[in-house]
C-alpha cells in the first residue's frame, strides 16, 4: 500500500481531527451515524452497574465508530476512537450541559480519575487493529472562585469533552499531576496509530 492510501477518521472531534493534521497525515473526516448511548446501556446490567470494563467500552464504541463508516467506505482505512472517564465505580461521559459540567468538576476536585483512549482501525467493514491507553489525572483542590471563572471563559465547549476540560487550554489549571501520555489525554493513542499505519505502509517509514 502507498503513502496515498485513503485515511479516513471516523469522528468529530476536533483535537482527534487537529492531532493528526498537525502529524502531517493526509485524511478526511467522516462523522460515524452510532449510537454511543445505546452501545453504552447495553454494556450495563439491570441495576445499571456496567458489564465491561472501562478501558473496553471505549475499545468497543472505537471499533464500532470505525466499522460504521468503513461499512460506508470500505475500500478506505478507517480510524476510529474514544474516550472513557473512569472515577471511582463511574464511568462519566460529556457533560450534557453547563450545569452538569459543574457538578461533575465539583465532583472530581481533589481527586484522582483515570481517561482510558481507545483507537481502531477498519477496513471492508471490519476492525483491523485497535489499542487502549489509560492517562491518570489528579485535578486539584481548586477553589469555587475558579470554577466560576474557569465555566465562563470556557464557554460551551465545555460539555465538549468528557470530563469537562482541555487540557491544551485554560483545563490544563484544573490539574496538579497528569500521568501518562499527552495524546491518551487528548484522546487517541497517537504514536501507537502512527507506528501501525506505518507498519501497513499506509503512512511512509
Amino acid at each position: 500500500m502507498s503513502a496515498d492510501a485513503d485515511l479516513v477518521l471516523a469522528s468529530g472531534s476536533r483535537a482527534r481531527r487537529e492531532m493528526l493534521e498537525a502529524a502531517g497525515i493526509v485524511f478526511t473526516v467522516q462523522r460515524p451515524d452510532v449510537d454511543e448511548d445505546a452501545i453504552r446501556a447495553a454494556l450495563r446490567d439491570e441495576s445499571g452497574l456496567p458489564t465491561v470494563e472501562p478501558g473496553d467500552v471505549a475499545e468497543i464504541l472505537a471499533v464500532a465508530k470505525a466499522e460504521a463508516v468503513s461499512r460506508l467506505q470500505p475500500d478506505a482505512f478507517v480510524i476510529g476512537a474514544d474516550q472513557v472517564l473512569e472515577f471511582g465505580a463511574n464511568v462519566l461521559t460529556k457533560p450534557k450541559h453547563e450545569l452538569a459540567a459543574r457538578t461533575q468538576l465539583k465532583s472530581l476536585r481533589g481527586k484522582a480519575h483515570s481517561l482510558h483512549s481507545a483507537v481502531a482501525i477498519a477496513h471492508s467493514g471490519t476492525m483491523i487493529w485497535s489499542i487502549t491507553d489509560l492517562a491518570e489525572m489528579h485535578v486539584r483542590d481548586f477553589s469555587d472562585a475558579f470554577l466560576d471563572d474557569y465555566l465562563e471563559r470556557a464557554g460551551p465547549a465545555v460539555v465538549e469533552s468528557v470530563g469537562a476540560y482541555f487540557i491544551e487550554g485554560l483545563g490544563i489549571q484544573l490539574f496538579e499531576r497528569i500521568d501518562g501520555d499527552y495524546f491518551t489525554v487528548l484522546g487517541m493513542p497517537l504514536l501507537p496509530l502512527l507506528a501501525e499505519l506505518r507498519a501497513r505502509k499506509l503512512i511512509l517509514a
